[in-house]
């Protein structure tokens, strides 16, 4: 067995055993509305570990404290102009964290929070992740230029699978230096879908020497979103130092929960977030 494959059994193992016996206890009664009816468990789950929290429900019943823990995300092709001005408008209304937006509408994202604390975050080598070192890093410039303080970049997968680390490190140093110029934090996307378990601690392990602050399980297009084994998997890779960010597929407060639970430090969810209201939302990643 190679040194990588006894990392992973090794890993695996922690992880099975964490997560034994662990029922992910569900409270009937909210029915997704967590943040504004148990705010007392809700602080449990941040008391846990969580970095935010999703919600797409009336923003005023939310617990001001709770609220700077929202992130509020769209990321659809198609999202128009008025769309990002209303995400970015409840956002502000109700004290969120940070709105994610597309590249182009960096700009307009951060002029219309001006002022607020609100922090905008964007997205690089968005969805795929096969674009160029050079290029991510510019890309992410750009955006760190037009306001954002935040950047979800997306691993090179192809490059990963392989074998060759040593563009992927460069892929994703690039962009780590950039953020780290303005104070900015390099969120690192491996499509954790796309991967064998060893080949997801190899992208975290990467991630981490080339200075990134979190590791992210999806970006919401691949064949699959976050687990929470793989997120279990990343936190014991990583380990404390580094924020672990579980997206994709997460549509109820209980499956947050046990991603928080797993280890997860912030939680990416779909604008209008059909895992608190219980009902239809706007679709997006």
């Amino acid at each position: 067995m190679s040194d990588n494959e006894q990392l992973v059994e090794t890993i695996t193992q922690q992880v099975l055993l964490a997560l034994a016996g662990d029922s992910g206890d569900r409270c009937a009664d909210c029915v997704g509305n967590c943040v504004a009816r148990c705010g007392d468990k809700v602080r449990a789950v941040v008391a846990a570990g969580a970095g935010r929290v999703s919600y797409g429900g009336d923003g005023a019943q939310v617990p001001a404290e709770l609220a700077r823990l929202i992130d509020h995300t769209l990321l659809k092709p198609d999202a128009t102009a008025a769309q990002i001005d209303k995400l970015c408008d409840e956002a502000r209304q109700y004290g969120f964290a940070a709105v994610c937006v597309n590249p182009t509408w960096v700009k307009r994202a951060a002029q219309r929070l001006r002022g607020s604390g609100v922090r905008v975050a964007s997205v690089v080598g968005f969805p795929l992740g096969a674009s160029t070192p050079e290029i991510k890093a510019m890309e992410a410039r750009r955006a760190l230029r037009d306001g954002a303080r935040e950047i979800d970049m997306v691993i090179n997968v192809g490059a990963l699978k392989s074998g060759d680390y040593e563009l992927v490190a460069r892929d994703v140093a690039g962009v780590s230096d950039a953020c780290r110029e303005v104070g900015a934090l390099n969120k690192v996307i491996i499509e954790a879908a796309l991967l064998s378990d060893e080949e997801k601690v190899v992208a975290c392990r990467i991630a981490q020497r080339a200075r990134a602050h979190y590791v992210k399980t999806s970006t919401g297009f691949g064949p699959g979103g976050a687990t929470v084994f793989d997120v279990a998997l990343m936190r014991e890779t990583v380990g404390p130092g580094l924020g672990v960010k579980a997206a994709g597929g997460i549509k109820s407060a209980a499956e947050a929960e046990q991603m928080v639970r797993a280890g997860a430090t912030r939680i990416g969810a779909s604008a209008g977030v059909q895992m608190v209201t219980g009902g239809s939302s706007r679709e997006s990643y």
